[in-house]
């Protein structure tokens, strides 16, 4: 198992890793809408919230050699599934023709306020060739 570690995506608050490769897998942990640059946390409207997000799934997969079209599944956390339409429409663009598998899981209250937190599996991208 190896590690995953970008100054593009933000420092794990806690006693976990951004992500793990194990025998050609990525597993990301789950991304909150902060600003890796800046440390802010983006507590604007549910699309900036979920842009981020993405943006920050994008940054680890990159380092751990993976991309968003090698992504298998995704599990989103919403704060109110009431967001669900405008997730849904940020998440469909940043993605395109690529459809992983899905899970979204309403919730209640997010650390710090947050309105969404999403995390990944991805395949590296040359290791099932």
């Amino acid at each position: 198992m190896e590690p995953v570690f970008t100054q593009d995506a933000p420092k794990p608050a806690g006693h976990y890793s951004q992500a793990i490769i194990h025998e050609g897998l990525v597993y990301v942990s789950g991304q909150l809408p902060v600003n890796p640059a800046t440390g802010e946390k983006q507590t604007g409207t549910i699309e900036k919230q979920t842009l981020q997000v993405l943006k920050n799934l994008e940054a680890i997969l990159q380092a751990a050699g993976s991309d968003r079209n090698h992504v298998l599944k995704t599990t989103v956390y919403v704060s109110g599934i009431e967001f669900w339409d405008q997730v849904n429409e940020v998440y469909g663009s940043f993605f395109g023709d690529h459809r992983p598998a899905r899970s979204v899981v309403p919730t209640r209250d997010l650390h710090y306020g947050f309105k969404i937190e999403l995390d990944a599996i991805a395949a590296q991208t040359n290791y099932f060739k």
